[in-house]
């Protein structure tokens, strides 16, 4: 009995691990869907001039869901459900960070309130500074998230120890 709760511990501990490793992907694949958006808005709104909420439907499965529900959130103001509000846009998200979370809602401010040039000028902006993100939340990612796991797997075993 006492090893199957010390393997219950272990297995705790690195579940823990694993979950603190999961905020660092998601983060990392946020701005990279982000960063797939903003590609997306510049070529769509200078070549085809399609309507926000159209691109915004034409996004890929993994995009959609890389972007946790802004994007669904976003289409509800367009569709004059709710008000552009920070709140509403953030609606369920918690892994990001208050300066990150003013400058997506600049971003989206910012759609659809320029014409053409001054809006594709607006989007590369938004586009350079995501670009700085996604660089920075891949390397968080690749040095936090394995070491979140390691470290998990450690302090099971050290507990383990602790307890024989």
């Amino acid at each position: 009995m006492k090893y199957v709760l010390l393997i219950l511990l272990v297995c705790v501990a690195t579940f823990i691990g694993y979950v603190f490793s999961k905020k660092y992907r998601t983060r990392a694949n946020f701005f990279q869907a982000l960063l797939y958006l903003c590609q997306k808005f510049d070529i769509e709104i200078n070549f085809s001039r399609e309507r926000l909420k159209n691109i915004f439907e034409s996004l890929d499965e993994k995009n959609k869901n890389n972007l946790k529900g802004i994007d669904k959130n976003f289409i509800s103001f367009i569709d004059k459900e709710v008000s552009l509000e920070k709140e509403n846009l953030f609606k369920g998200i918690t892994f990001l960070k208050e300066d990150e979370k003013d400058l997506i809602y600049t971003f989206f401010k910012s759609l659809g309130r320029s014409d053409v040039d001054s809006q594709s000028k607006e989007i590369k902006n938004f586009q350079s500074r995501f670009e700085t993100l996604v660089t920075q939340t891949n390397a968080e990612n690749k040095k936090y998230g394995s070491l979140s796991i390691k470290l998990g797997v450690i302090a099971g075993l050290l507990l383990v120890v602790i307890f024989i």
